[in-house]
């Protein structure tokens, strides 16, 4: 019997440690599970709905671009892509693989796209491909159980109605680059665009505009099973240029007679640019969906260069166009007035030089007005070293010569305007020699300007002597983003007005240009011709038979060039023309300038107010 209760005793003792052991097990589980659902279940109830809900991104609508009157220039075609997003996948070349079943693509886009999954996080989706039509949407929607980790976006695709019109204006939008992925969350977004050149790119804090955001509920699989909140993206502002568009294709449509060259035409009173031209130019559509390695190398290679910019940012001598600078520059130091003559036998012989003018038997005596209408390089030869190169730098940098003139064109260059200072500074040569000013002042040797440059140059000199600026955007939505002012710059007005008609004469019988004077009555047009040198024509050459400029390759020619205004009563329109290689300004330049300023008077949208939103 005692063996037995011991046995009893023994039991119940250790049922009792068994019991108080569970019971403490039981304590401290009940602890936990409190601690878990009273103290950190919000923490852990958060957790859980992250897990539930996803938080995308909605990127906005690119704002629109457009002319003058509203005839949109950039805006927004519907484009549906192909997603993955890579942590809902087991292995993402394979689900892309298996995407190569039900539509076309390539091993680039595969690799492009394993490459950007590297690149972001992975709950954000990685653009596949883009452009599907209805057709390819259909056939993945139908497949999607077999596609796990696959979407389809409806976005954006930005299209621009002008094509090669208008490249060199509102350029063009691509890719983020893989660099600046990872800078903000709306970068990271598959496919989104952001400008890349000209306007896009300029104004792209106004055209992006603001993302939302929409709070989803998705399955185990990642789907979207139900939206819980949505906050709507903002589109961008509508950028609203001074541009006519039908006048842009027109003066676009001008320059093909050519094998390369620009035009930019402006309003010299408000500095509005009504078109801005180069030939050739580029269609910036095929950037908008990604553009392939052969059309790229195409455009890049091409020798004449259609992504350059030609207008802002190609640099030129301005040879005789600059003949109206050096001229003020004279009438300004007071080192020649209206009566100041000088002899032009044909040549100008300083020290042990000689300096020929383009007219082998000479002008005979001629006047400051006679000078600009006949573009007699001895009258300038001989008045440039009286007026010295700084005063005559400092005329050209006061009539816009050396300025980018914030121009909204990221493309604009400011070019050269040389002078002792700028020989010091950029030569380490302090001898500024008087040949140098003699070149100077036909605009030869380092002096570099824009077509651009010359058109604000003319609209400076034939507006009164007023700082006059060019521009191209006049509003973002409803904000004025242009200054129509322009400060007087106190330049005599009697100089301007002997300027202004030497000019005139150019176009009128016996003038470098008279063969392309505007007939129509109130309409006529005053001018300069200017020849850009290149390459002179060598002895040996000479020897050879090589005469003239069209015996030269293309390559080598001189370019020809011409500025102009209209009406000569009460100017409101200049232009700047360049026809690379194109000999002379007279003979390929001038007949376009004709053209396009018979046109703008025409059209005359310096008389239309310009849409405000």
């Amino acid at each position: 019997m005692e063996r037995d209760q011991e046995k009893i005793d023994s039991f119940t003792r250790r049922a009792f440690i068994i019991g108080a052991l569970q019971g403490c097990a039981l304590t401290v589980l009940g602890a936990r599970l409190s601690w878990l659902q009273v103290i950190e279940g919000e923490k852990y109830k958060t957790l859980a709905e992250k897990n539930r809900i996803n938080v995308r991104i909605l990127p906005p609508s690119r704002g629109q671009i457009v002319d003058r009157f509203g005839v949109p220039l950039a805006t927004n075609l519907q484009n549906f892509q192909v997603l993955v997003t890579p942590e809902q996948v087991e292995s993402l070349e394979k689900t892309l693989t298996d995407l190569k079943k039900y539509i076309s693509l390539d091993d680039g886009s595969i690799r492009k796209a394993l490459r950007q999954a590297k690149l972001k996080p992975a709950y954000v989706p990685v653009e596949v491909r883009n452009k599907l039509n209805w057709d390819e949407v259909s056939i993945i929607e139908l497949n999607l159980a077999k596609l796990p980790g696959v979407s389809i976006q409806a976005g954006d695709l930005r299209s621009y109605p002008y094509k090669e019109a208008t490249g060199h204006i509102v350029g063009y939008v691509g890719r983020v680059a893989e660099a600046e992925m990872t800078s903000a969350p709306l970068l990271s977004m598959p496919g989104f665009l952001v400008g890349k050149s000209a306007l896009e790119k300029k104004y792209e804090t106004v055209l992006q505009g603001i993302p939302g955001k929409a709070e989803v509920e998705v399955n185990v699989h990642g789907r979207a099973v139900r939206e819980l909140s949505r906050t709507a993206s903002i589109q961008g502002e509508r950028l609203v240029l001074s541009l006519d568009a039908e006048f842009q294709r027109f003066v676009q449509q001008r320059l093909t007679t050519e094998r390369s060259a620009a035009a930019v035409v402006m309003d010299a009173v408000t500095g509005a640019v009504y078109a801005l031209a180069n030939h050739p130019s580029f269609d910036p559509n095929i950037f908008s969906g990604g553009i392939s390695a052969m059309d790229w190398e195409q455009l890049r290679d091409d020798p004449a260069h259609p992504l350059n910019n030609k207008v802002a940012g190609g640099l030129y001598p301005p040879g005789s166009t600059f003949k109206v600078c050096t001229a003020l520059a004279g009438l300004e130091a007071g080192v020649i007035d209206e009566n100041t003559t000088t002899f032009c036998p044909g040549h100008y012989d300083f020290g042990n030089n000689r300096f020929h003018c383009w007219k082998v038997g000479g002008h005979g005596t001629v006047n400051v007005v006679g000078a600009l209408a006949h573009s007699c390089d001895v009258y300038f030869y001989k008045m440039s070293n009286a007026v010295g190169i700084d005063r005559i730098a400092a005329m050209a940098r006061r009539l816009g010569l050396g300025d980018a003139l914030d121009f909204d064109l990221p493309e604009t260059k400011a070019g050269e305007v040389p002078d002792t200072a700028w020989k010091r500074k950029q030569r380490g040569d302090k001898t500024w020699h008087p040949g140098e000013t003699i070149n100077a002042s036909i605009g030869q040797g380092a002096m570099l300007a824009s077509p651009l440059q010359l058109a604000t140059m003319t609209a400076r000199i034939v507006n009164g002597g007023k700082e006059v600026k060019p521009w191209l955007a006049g509003y973002a939505g409803s904000k004025k983003i242009f200054q129509e002012e322009a400060k007087a710059m106190g330049i005599n007005p009697k100089h301007l007005e002997l300027v202004c008609r030497g000019m005139a004469q150019v176009m009128q019988p016996g003038g470098t240009a008279s063969a392309a004077q505007i007939k129509e009555p109130g309409m006529q047009m005053g001018g300069k011709t200017g020849t850009s040198q290149v390459k002179r024509i060598s002895k040996a050459e000479r020897a050879s038979g090589v005469r003239r400029q069209e015996d030269l390759p293309w390559h080598l020619r001189h370019h020809g060039l011409f500025i102009g205004y209209a009406p000569v009563e009460n100017p409101r329109y200049v232009c700047a023309v360049i026809v690379e290689h194109g000999g002379s300004g007279s003979g390929a330049a001038a007949p376009i300038a004709h053209d396009i300023m018979l046109e703008v008077q025409k059209r005359n949208p310096a008389v239309k107010e310009m849409e405000k939103i």
